[in-house]
């Protein structure tokens, strides 16, 4: 039976490069992101659309407030056997999305009493970028840039609250990375999370790529996620993002490689950040981004011209 979907919009560019980011949630409403879903066979319906919340204390509180706020939504919703896609906004969404996901599978793991199931969260993060500076090392201070590092317990309160080690790295798998600083690679390898960079990807293509992160996110853990900064596509196919890195993911290449993830029933929740609409004013990016979130939850994605049309009337 197909499994019920909770989209979640975080209409906040506050933790990144372009604060269009923020406008994500509301144009792919706008084009009928749940109506296509449904067409792929899921069950799809927008839940509350979370913004932040300016009331003093500058851009990090901002963004811890809005990210626990996100991550009480997202437990919820796996709680109550839900699968929830949370749609940003900038990634430093991921800090309350995997947060909130890690909570409600620990209660489970608790609940069940097995030792079957990890008492900790796996995640596959796909993404140009490592997203794992803390305030000491990043060049720009953008949040956006250090949700994975939060995640680990490695921020130095830049996130209060959030960074109390929600996973553990040996269950982090890290694919299409080619642009960080040395710091980010150094910390990561200290705590065991494991990177496929586009070399991998090239070499061995990237349906193989996936299953082994799959592989890696799923030992152990009671159960997974996926996190994509769309910046991990290439620019020829994914214009709209902030940070655009050239060499990336082909687009139909990540939509296929998905698909055995939208018919996995260990996939707690999926992520997608980092979509700008004023860059696509062909609306390229947004017809991938359809797709791949039909292949990413319900198993299948449509054809690029289904897609198109669909887009047109909406």
């Amino acid at each position: 039976m197909p499994r019920i979907i909770d989209l979640i919009g975080v209409a906040s560019g506050l933790g990144g490069a372009d604060g269009n980011c923020a406008q994500g949630p509301a144009r792919l409403a706008a084009g009928g992101l749940d109506a296509h879903l449904r067409r792929s066979g899921g069950h799809a319906a927008w839940a509350e659309t979370l913004v932040p919340q300016r009331l003093g204390g500058g851009v990090r509180r901002a963004v811890a407030q809005l990210c626990a706020r996100l991550a009480a939504q997202v437990a919820e919703s796996i709680r109550g056997g839900r699968l929830p896609c949370v749609i940003g906004g900038d990634h430093s969404c991921a800090a309350g999305t995997w947060m909130g996901a890690a909570r409600a599978l620990e209660c489970h793991r608790r609940r069940e009493d097995s030792s079957r199931l990890g008492g900790r969260l796996g995640l596959v993060w796909i993404d140009a970028h490592m997203d794992a500076h803390t305030p000491g090392t990043s060049p720009s201070g953008r949040l956006h840039g250090m949700p994975l590092a939060a995640l680990l317990g490695q921020c130095d309160h830049a996130l209060e609250g959030l960074e109390d080690g929600a996973l553990a790295g040996r269950h982090i798998c890290l694919v299409g990375v080619r642009s960080f600083e040395p710091e980010e690679a150094a910390l990561l390898a200290r705590l065991g999370v494991t990177a496929f960079g586009m070399q991998d990807i090239v070499r061995r293509g990237l349906k193989r790529v996936l299953e082994e992160a799959r592989s890696i996110a799923g030992a152990g853990t009671a159960g997974y996620g996926v996190t994509l900064d769309l910046d991990a596509l290439d620019p020829a196919d994914a214009p709209a993002v902030a940070t655009p890195a050239p060499h990336g993911i082909r687009g139909d290449e990540l939509v296929q490689a998905l698909e055995p993830i939208g018919r996995d029933p260990r996939l707690a929740a999926f992520e997608l950040a980092e979509y700008c609409p004023r860059r696509d004013r062909s609306r390229r990016t947004e017809r991938l981004i359809l797709r791949i979130l039909s292949a990413a939850l319900c198993g299948s994605a449509e054809h690029p011209k289904v897609v198109a049309d669909a887009l047109k009337a909406a």
